[in-house]
């Protein structure tokens, strides 16, 4: 089915239409969600059967509110900065970091981050980002562009004979779940609020 790139994603709204001061704005557009997607990396909340990190939650939402130019260069800049030897990935430490880190386990991951951001952006800015249901299933199909390359690098890395599947999937499904629910209602309600404001 083909989209209709038409709409306003939220990020949109909080700019000018042109000029010297709607490239400022995107400028800290950019920052702001590199640091939020840093930090989000960092946060750990228990959960059965693993931890969740907020790293997913942070790059679907971020895909969402930014549309795909401006999420896309959100994403890439935050990959960069890492690839750099920055603490910004969930399991960055001083023997593993920069691409030396991005090379390993999470490199699949990492790559599905620019897939999901991008295909979040699209469907933003489609419109389904002011609907739960579809925001829903954009944030589904984000998450599936996450774990297919993630599962596919892991089977490159460690060998298709290896439990892939137990390793870089399940124990992790349910916290996706949530952390998928949780951006499904946030869009669309941050829409209501801003119609509410402009109202």
């Amino acid at each position: 089915m083909a989209l209709a790139l038409t709409d306003k994603v939220l990020a949109e709204t909080l700019l000018p239409g042109s000029g010297a001061a709607l490239r400022v704005k995107q400028a800290l557009l950019v920052v702001a969600g590199i640091t939020v997607l840093a930090v989000a990396a960092k946060i750990r909340v228990p959960m059965w059967p693993v931890p969740i990190t907020m790293g997913t939650f942070a790059v679907l939402a971020i895909g969402a509110a930014y549309g795909p130019r401006l999420g896309l260069a959100t994403i890439l800049g935050y990959l960069g900065i890492g690839a750099l030897g920055y603490d910004v990935f969930v399991g960055t430490s001083a023997e593993a970091s920069g691409l030396t880190y991005m090379m390993g386990s999470t490199g699949g991951y990492l790559f599905g981050y620019v897939l999901a951001v991008a295909a979040l952006g699209l469907a933003a800015r489609a419109g389904w980002d002011r609907s739960t249901g579809r925001m829903a299933l954009a944030m589904l199909a984000g998450n599936v562009l996450i774990y297919v390359p993630g599962l596919l690098w892991l089977g490159q890395l460690y060998g298709w004979d290896q439990p892939i599947l137990a390793w870089g999937l399940t124990p992790f499904l349910i916290g996706d779940a949530l952390k998928l629910g949780l951006a499904a209602l946030l869009i669309p309600a941050l829409w209501k609020l801003v119609g509410r404001a402009r109202g």
